[in-house]
């Protein structure tokens, strides 16, 4: 049997320890809060049963005063058609199965229930990721995991769809986050609980060389005005459970209007009669 990617009680243990922390780096959930507290007020809807899935309920627990707290394990216990909305706060990077997250959440949602779902994206921590495996690279002669692998954007639309939701969409943000040196970040990583989580993640002690020569490679290439830059990628995604009062697809072939016109673009063919497209008049 294979070994999972993410081992659950490492994670939960980073999450213990951050809490734990005299100063917790917060600060990335509490922009994701802000994010998912507007988005709701976009949504003409008012919702009296909700659920968040979170591991830090002190960040989340204004959000939507009286909501279900839900620790975020891999059976969330949800119990089915439970609630109108479901709020999946930035852990789902680190499930082993965010295909089954989504049923889950799904299923505990009644018909035009809302979910909607923050999680790190596949660009956080790029510079970190091409500073370690460069520095592993020369040293050791290959490459160890130690960075989560994130999904990317243009996937997690698909996941909402296969997960039986309604209306998916997925948009994303970026920060850009500086540090004095490397020790810095790390130290942040762990602040956030977003340590190295990986089941196959090298157990003994790393040699200090590895660290200075990353610390190098991250200052020649990703420093600016001498701080390290860090990426962080927000993705969010909406879905609806599915409804028979919801808006529907047109079906393909019943538009009424031109794309060329709406765009304002003059419509030319290719050798192919049945492959039109739109040649842009606009200046370059």
């Amino acid at each position: 049997m294979t070994a999972p990617l993410i081992d659950p009680k490492t994670v939960a243990q980073h999450r213990r320890r951050a809490q734990d922390m005299a100063e917790p780096a917060m600060f990335l959930q509490e922009h994701a809060a802000a994010q998912i507290s507007e988005r709701l007020s976009e949504v003409n809807k008012s919702f009296t049963d909700a659920a968040i899935v979170t591991g830090f309920p002190s960040v989340w627990r204004d959000l939507l005063p009286g909501a279900h707290i839900v620790p975020p394990t891999e059976d969330l216990g949800l119990g089915p058609a439970s609630f109108d909305l479901v709020v999946h706060a930035l852990t789902l990077h680190n499930m082993n199965d965010p295909v089954g997250q989504m049923i889950q959440c799904r299923r505990a949602l009644r018909p035009d229930g809302l979910f909607l779902a923050v999680l790190f994206g596949g660009r956080s921590l790029q510079e970190l990721r091409t500073a370690l495996a460069e520095a592993e690279s020369r040293l050791l002669g290959g490459l160890s995991p130690r960075v989560t692998p994130m999904a990317e954007l243009r996937d997690l639309g698909g996941l909402l769809q296969r997960a039986g939701f309604a209306l998916p969409v997925a948009d994303s943000d970026h920060l850009s986050i500086t540090y004095a040196d490397l020790p810095a970040l790390m130290r942040d990583l762990r602040a956030m609980g977003e340590a190295n989580p990986l089941t196959a993640r090298r157990k003994g002690f790393t040699r200090r060389g590895l660290f200075d020569l990353a610390q190098r490679l991250y200052t020649e290439n990703f420093a600016k005005d001498g701080r390290l830059t860090a990426t962080a990628e927000m993705i969010y995604l909406t879905g609806w459970a599915p409804s028979e009062n919801q808006q529907k697809p047109l079906r393909p072939g019943s538009a009424q209007a031109r794309l060329a016109d709406a765009l304002g673009v003059a419509e030319h063919r290719t050798t192919d009669p049945a492959l039109p497209i739109a040649k842009d008049r606009f200046p370059s």
